[in-house]
């Protein structure tokens, strides 16, 4: 109990120290001298509240809430793994104390709300005022970070389909953890502004115009290298070919005209993106994913009309009824209403209010009457096989002769503005010119980071040192073992030459062959206290092997030890 006070004390004393003024820091060292208890935390938290409520006005003061001073909130985060015992001691003296210290506790819960009055007894509970509230799950949170840093316009760093693959693969098959999604994120824009020399255009759109008048001759040979870039270049006349090459002047007034084009393209990409998944969330079975991550995802890969998937939503869509298909464009119409896009969505939203204008002044009652027409004429009696054989022919000639109502051309009409919509401005981003400029698109860079693989690192490194030392003299041909590399790396590659049982002896005579191979060429004979610092070496690169679990003693021969690991790794 003295250690739990003590904790909670030293945090609360660590938040208050941007709030609280420099006197009280020079005083911190006496405050940790005093003995920890309730009434210590009662006169800490009367002296701060004090000085917050002489900063606020008297009219504020008495109508914040049900506390006259806001409470101190303290979250347990995982109140299986916590002390009973503890936690009972702590609610009860802190419950003698609500008065002069209110005190609210979260607890976080993993298993279920029952495991409270199993860990506490009756007497402890009963002086807890309990209320359950349930956190968003983190694919909800996923879904936050995604349309706030990515789905948008205010930031202009984006991810390639396949590094948003690696993020939330690992986020979904892993850890579950949006602290560590959100780092990736950040690695990614690190490795985007290290790996990409025209980062430096990754900006707000006004920024970006201006540094691109800044530009060097280097940096615009880099613009022209670009395959987004030089695709647009093959696709324009021959004149305006020449002046990108080779006017400097020109081809920095074109940059800024593709990087406001590519601003326009963005805008209105999440704007047909965020309607296109009011349509398809609702479908059944979610030919394209209940998440809105998902549909990123497949339009950024390829174009979604193409796929198999987008051919059941258009005939899913088909077969909505009048008042689902106005709820959907209700979400729509406030999609593009909340936006400031440019003409062609402005029409967008018009031409949605007149489909809206059109559903809502339907009679569908009346067409269905009128669409029925006159009944059909009576069978006459006749055998079995005939029968069918003029029912077949009566639905035929129904579903061929019989005309769409006119909630059905209006539906037919949504679908295909939707489709249109989706084929003008959903493109993947290849396609933009000078796309490379913001879009990060080295998944395998950010794999080998984020998904590491110890083994192979760990071989890579004792067989050929230089590709991470960089040291010219560590350079030396597949299979050959240079005399100056690590003592562990000579010893690592002695050994992968052996079988199951390795004898020391003739590892220790073959390490210092090579070791003493430069050595060997200048004089022949080696003194009996160099022997003694290279049996030494080699001594202490076996521990190394034995540490990081190559090899392992064996009981079967004193002399020998047991391989642990095969085929190179």
């Amino acid at each position: 109990m003295k250690h739990f006070l003590h904790k909670l004390v030293s945090q609360l004393m660590d938040c208050c120290v941007d709030m609280e003024s420099k006197d009280e820091e020079n005083n911190s060292g006496i405050q940790k001298k005093t003995s920890y208890s309730m009434d210590f935390l009662s006169s800490w938290y009367k002296n701060a509240t004090q000085k917050k409520d002489r900063k606020l006005p008297g009219s504020k003061r008495t109508s914040s809430s049900q506390w006259q001073s806001p409470p101190v909130v303290l979250i347990l985060k995982d109140m299986e793994s916590f002390t009973t015992k503890v936690l009972q001691d702590f609610i009860i003296i802190s419950s003698q104390h609500l008065h002069e210290f209110p005190l609210i506790l979260i607890f976080g819960i993993a298993t279920s709300p029952v495991i409270i009055h199993r860990l506490l007894p009756h007497k402890v509970s009963s002086l807890l005022c309990i209320e359950l509230f349930q956190s968003l799950s983190c694919k909800e949170h996923l879904t936050t970070v995604l349309n706030k840093l990515l789905l948008t316009t205010q930031f202009p760093f984006k991810l390639s389909e396949k590094v948003l693959q690696v993020l939330t693969n690992i986020f979904l098959y892993h850890d579950f953890s949006i602290q560590n999604f959100v780092k990736g994120l950040q690695l990614s824009l690190l490795e985007h502004f290290y790996s990409q020399p025209l980062s430096v255009l990754c900006c707000n759109l006004p920024e970006a115009k201006r540094r691109i008048n800044f530009l060097s001759d280097d940096q615009c040979e880099n613009i022209r290298r670009l395959p987004s870039f030089r695709r647009y270049v093959e696709n324009q006349a021959s004149e305006k070919q020449i002046a990108l090459l080779t006017n400097e002047r020109f081809l920095k007034e074109e940059t800024q005209s593709l990087l406001e084009n590519l601003h326009v393209y963005h805008t209105n990409y999440f704007l047909v993106l965020r309607c296109l998944h009011k349509f398809t969330s609702s479908l059944p079975k979610y030919p394209l994913g209940r998440q809105i991550r998902e549909l990123y995802c497949t339009c950024l890969e390829k174009n979604i009309w193409d796929s198999e998937e987008y051919a059941s939503v258009l005939q899913l869509l088909r077969m909505l009824a009048k008042d689902e298909m106005m709820i959907i464009l209700q979400k729509c119409l406030s999609v593009f209403k909340s936006s400031s896009g440019g003409k062609p969505l402005g029409s967008t939203a018009k031409r949605i209010e007149e489909f809206l204008a059109q559903f809502q002044g339907l009679d569908e009652a009346k067409e269905e009457e009128d669409a029925s027409g006159s009944q059909p004429k009576g069978l006459q009696k006749t055998d079995l096989y005939h029968l069918q054989k003029s029912l077949l022919e009566m639905k035929e000639l129904r579903r061929t002769s019989r005309k769409p109502t006119k909630f059905e051309v209006v539906r037919e009409n949504v679908v295909n503005f939707i489709d249109n919509l989706v084929r003008e401005y959903l493109l993947p981003p290849e396609t933009q010119p000078l796309h490379e400029v913001v879009y990060f698109s080295a998944a395998h860079t950010l794999r080998e980071h984020l998904n590491a693989a110890p083994r192979i690192a760990l071989h890579t490194a004792l067989n050929n040192p230089y590709y991470y030392l960089k040291n010219e003299a560590l350079k030396s041909e597949e299979g050959s073992i240079p005399n100056i590399a690590p003592d562990i790396c000579i010893a690592y590659k002695l050994h992968l030459e052996c079988s199951r049982l390795i004898n020391l002896v003739d590892w220790s005579e073959a390490f210092a062959t090579v070791v003493t191979a430069a050595e060997m060429n200048a004089d022949s004979t080696v003194s009996e206290e160099m022997s003694e610092i290279i049996h030494a070496r080699f001594i202490r690169a076996v521990s190394e092997l034995e540490l990081l679990g190559f090899i392992k003693p064996t009981k079967q021969k004193t002399d020998h030890v047991a391989r642990l690991t095969w085929g190179g790794c």
